[in-house]
């Protein structure tokens, strides 16, 4: 998409280049088109000629091969690791979505997890499903203090939700956060005692080369006996054979999935069978189209007026 500056006409027409799912193109395309009227929408594998922009989701390296000139891309959720693989124009720079309706969505998920985890449902579930009446023992909140690693736009609003609900709540981030409630660590050298002061935990860090394996049978291990891991960042954090391993063995007690090393998840993967690790079809938070379109125009008019947009990706950091 080639952006006027403020002395070119409105009506100048935007050649876009725009990469989604293709049942999605559609939506995307309609939506851009109204929101930034005179827009050219062209969708992959139709080449947007002299494309300074472009608005993508994991997209192949021959898209950006033909794409030489842009200098900003867009990326339609908040992870972009995908991007970061591939060999990209030399001018261009990533901006991410930071939130697009996601927050409430992974809040809604994290927190359904650590619910049902604390009072047992899949316990009744299985209860249920045997014809058993079973009522078990109340537990105590302060007794399942929840850490959540990352403390972005996403992970923030995911620790003032569990805060609603009492829990005990921790926050690890890779730089020093202040978040009122929460016992916040920051850094490797404090990564040991976030682990420590952890029952449940909930991954929510970009993936990187120092998260990749980051949840492995060393750092598991130091999480409170009777831990629980959720994970809804990406699955190459997880080492999937070190958590079966302590799960087995007694330590952790069980996992909630929405992301695994291979998606979708092989058929004859042993985490589908395990009884105490629930699998989703990385569902956690959808990007909504209409809100991510409105905060692409924010950042699209902020380049606009010569303003560094909100979102820019470090590529040195991976976010």
């Amino acid at each position: 998409m080639t952006l006027p500056n403020t002395a070119t006409p409105s009506h100048h027409p935007l050649p876009m280049a725009l990469y989604c799912d293709h049942a999605q193109a559609t939506e995307w395309a309609d939506g851009l088109r109204a929101a930034l009227p005179g827009a050219i929408i062209d969708t992959w594998p139709a080449p947007s000629a002299g494309a300074r922009h472009a608005i993508v989701w994991s997209p192949t390296q021959a898209f950006m091969d033909a794409h030489p000139a842009l200098e900003l891309i867009f990326n339609m959720g908040a992870g972009v690791d995908a991007l970061l693989k591939l060999r990209l124009p030399p001018k261009a720079r990533i901006v991410r979505i930071e939130d697009g309706g996601m927050a409430v969505q992974m809040a809604d998920y994290v927190c359904h997890a650590v619910l049902r985890h604390f009072r047992e449902f899949d316990v009744y579930d299985a209860s249920a499903a045997a014809g058993r009446w079973a009522p078990r023992a109340g537990r105590v909140r302060g007794d399942f203090p929840v850490g959540v690693m990352g403390l972005g736009a996403l992970g923030h609003r995911v620790v003032k939700s569990l805060q609603q609900f009492d829990f005990p709540v921790r926050g690890w981030s890779r730089s020093p956060k202040t978040i009122d409630g929460v016992a916040c660590f920051s850094g490797p050298a404090q990564f040991d005692d976030f682990l420590a002061a952890t029952r449940i935990l909930v991954c929510m860090v970009p993936l990187t080369s120092d998260t990749r394996d980051i949840l492995c049978r060393a750092s598991l291990s130091k999480l409170q006996p009777g831990g629980y891991v959720i994970n809804v960042a990406r699955g190459a954090h997880l080492v999937e054979e070190d958590l079966l391993a302590l799960i087995d063995s007694g330590h952790l007690t069980g996992a909630m999935l929405d992301v695994t090393r291979t998606e979708p998840l092989p058929k004859d993967h042993p985490l589908w069978a395990h009884p105490k690790v629930t699998i989703t079809p990385h569902i956690s938070a959808q990007t909504v189209v209409s809100e991510s379109i409105a905060q692409m125009v924010q950042k699209i008019q902020a380049v606009q007026r010569g303003e560094v947009p909100a979102g820019l990706v470090d590529p040195a950091r991976g976010y």
